[in-house]
């Protein structure tokens, strides 16, 4: 009989990223208790017309929040990028992997090609997309006037989305981006940074500032911004944060 697998509490709460409901079942319980409550209540105001009307139940819980919660990393990472690159108003603009709602969007306001190792599932007739991987664009050498890839780099080389193992996979992603940037053309990258380099394995990869600024030379970093937890700064908070870069190329 194959064994069953159990996992202490202890150890799951060691588990990066494991999302905390996993963990706090009395929270689900409560969901569920509101949950038969509003029911009941829904059926005792209801008129007798309604409720002979056929409906399902259909549970959504945790939807009740005091606030609208917001994942801080594309909130502010997606604005801020889309901001700078309407602003510069490119004739045609690249993005390279980055969340598709962010690209799509984008191309409602200028010309976008998106391009992905994975065709999206949903046609958009703004945007155009082409299948090719990051560490070999489908473009010439400094041929591209505007470009994008926001929260990607960080992930190649570690299989998580299919690319091949690679230890240096985001060095040579970093590469191929500054290989395809024309001459006063622009980059617009983010990745995590920290205090020393690091590899969550198989999640992604965090740099120290000063490797980064080694990585994209000879492009010059022409503003910086920061996500940590839910502040969006403008200094390097120290720490695991997110890193946001527009790169010029002055060459």
């Amino acid at each position: 009989m194959q064994k069953a697998l159990w996992i202490s509490k202890q150890n799951l709460k060691n588990v990066l990223y494991l999302p905390k409901n996993l963990l706090s079942w009395q929270n689900n319980l409560v969901a569920w208790q509101k949950f038969w409550h509003s029911y009941e209540n829904y059926k005792q105001l209801a008129e007798k017309e309604q409720l002979e009307q056929k409906y399902r139940i259909y549970p959504c819980l945790g939807d009740d929040t005091v606030e609208t919660i917001i994942e801080p990393t594309y909130f502010y990472q997606d604005t801020w990028a889309f901001e700078k690159i309407v602003n510069q108003r490119p004739l045609q603009h690249i993005d390279v992997a980055s969340h598709h709602t962010f690209v799509a969007l984008l191309s409602k306001v200028l010309p976008v090609t998106m391009v992905d190792i994975r065709p999206l599932s949903l046609p958009l007739d703004s945007l155009q997309f082409k299948q090719g991987s990051i560490l070999e664009l489908p473009f010439a050498d400094e041929s591209v006037e505007s470009l994008s890839s926001l929260c990607v780099v960080e992930h190649i080389g570690l299989g998580r989305y299919g690319d091949p193992i690679d230890p240096k996979g985001t060095e040579k992603a970093i590469a191929e981006l500054k290989r395809v940037i024309k001459p006063k053309g622009n980059l617009y990258i983010s990745l995590p940074v920290d205090d020393e380099n690091c590899t969550f394995f198989n999640a992604h990869r965090a740099f120290k500032e000063e490797y980064i600024q080694d990585m994209v030379q000879p492009l010059k970093i022409i503003e910086k911004r920061y996500i940590k937890g839910n502040k969006y700064l403008q200094q390097n908070p120290g720490g695991f944060a997110i890193g946001l870069y527009h790169l010029y190329n002055p060459a």
